[in-house]
């Protein structure tokens, strides 16, 4: 009577698929995790800039006793900058000197997205015409949150809230 051996040495096509399926599923949630930390990493980035922009434009207030003027007006009165463009993002900034290079933001490939800039005269947007003119600085888009980043300081005055149209926004009142 003949016995019947059975190789024990490899894998059966089955196992094989069962581990090939495993390895790929962990791929992908690496994958994930790893461009959710990119984002939380950009957005990280993108809050240090703000922070960097306002100390230079508080500079720039004490050498000249105002903000900046609005320098570029392609998007609806909104200086804005992006990376590659060529464009300086408020840019007496750089001209004064109080920064090397004015940040755009790292992901925006839109002429009027990323960082925006703002000075407003006194009295716009139902703001007291006592607090002089203000700036508004913001984000237009953060990605790991929804509208408003919880960081956000917020925007307003009696007729607009800027809040509702960037993702962080801040301003600052010339008195």
């Amino acid at each position: 009577m003949a016995k019947k051996f059975k190789n024990k040495n490899g894998f059966t096509l089955i196992e094989l698929l069962v581990i090939i399926s495993i390895i790929g599923f962990l791929a992908s949630a690496a994958l994930v995790a790893f461009n959710s930390a990119r984002m939380k990493a950009r957005d990280a980035r993108r809050l240090a800039d703000m922070v960097q922009i306002q100390k230079a434009l508080d500079l720039y207030y004490q050498d000249n006793s105002q903000y900046p003027g609005n320098t570029d007006n392609d998007c609806g009165g909104w200086d804005t900058g992006y990376y590659g463009s060529g464009d300086i993002f408020i840019s007496p900034l750089k001209t004064a000197q109080l920064m090397n290079e004015v940040p755009g933001d790292p992901t925006s490939t839109s002429r009027c997205g990323g960082y925006r800039y703002y000075r407003y005269g006194a009295g716009s947007a139902g703001c007291p015409v006592g607090n002089g003119a203000f700036y508004v600085l913001g984000v237009l888009n953060m990605e790991g949150s929804g509208r408003p980043h919880p960081s956000s300081p917020g925007w307003s005055c009696p007729s607009r809230n800027w809040q509702n149209e960037l993702d962080w926004v801040t301003g600052k009142f010339e008195r």
